[in-house]
């Protein structure tokens, strides 16, 4: 484990290799899971204000399923997370020419039409992170999906990029530019240690 200000990171964030291949898994991660995309409950305001201009992106179905659930819905195990089309796509979810999964929210931000790049749970993703008990530690973990993901794993491995590198623009926008500075210079020594 690595411990940095309230954060316990997972060694295998810094060990272990990772970069998406969208060509290849086509955005699984906004299709399969137990629930939507887990919301900071300061991401439902996010997705109030940003909502309008993101809508004309979403599909007939989507929009149906937004007017049913809502914006937003609340899951017992893992709390406010993104609705989703019979348990799988996420509402938010918008197909590109190739099939491929991507987010309309995202899609929205890169057009210019919004300051809200997507909820930060997507953003990290495969780093999952989750509050300890004492409500203060958060506790970051590495956990790649095993069929979804596995040609984003081979992918890392072959362009030898760490999963905290390839995921360095969510962590410092979940963290501070300083938390990812410590985490770099932390895997910079454990990589020189392992060499010794």
């Amino acid at each position: 484990m690595i411990a940095i200000d309230h954060v316990l990171l997972s060694d295998k964030i810094v060990s272990e290799q990772f970069v998406c291949d969208l060509s290849k898994c086509k955005g699984a991660c906004c299709v399969d899971g137990d629930a939507g995309a887990p919301l900071d409950r300061k991401e439902l305001k996010e997705i109030d204000e940003v909502f309008d201009k993101v809508l004309p992106y979403l599909n007939p179905t989507s929009k149906k399923e937004i007017e049913a659930q809502g914006r937003y819905v609340y899951d017992r195990e893992f709390g406010w997370v993104t609705p989703t089309i019979n348990s799988k796509v996420c509402v938010y979810g918008i197909f590109d020419a190739n099939g491929v999964v991507k987010c309309g929210i995202e899609q929205a931000y890169l057009d210019g039409k919004v300051k809200w790049k997507k909820p930060i749970s997507c953003h990290l993703f495969p780093i999952i992170v989750k509050k300890s008990n004492d409500g203060v530690t958060e506790l970051a973990n590495y956990e790649p999906r095993e069929d979804n993901c596995k040609a984003a794993c081979s992918l890392g491995k072959k362009l030898k990029v760490p999963v905290y590198e390839f995921l360095k623009e969510p962590l410092i926008r979940k963290f501070g530019e300083d938390f990812y500075e410590a985490l770099d210079a932390t895997a910079k020594h454990m990589s020189e240690k392992s060499k010794k």
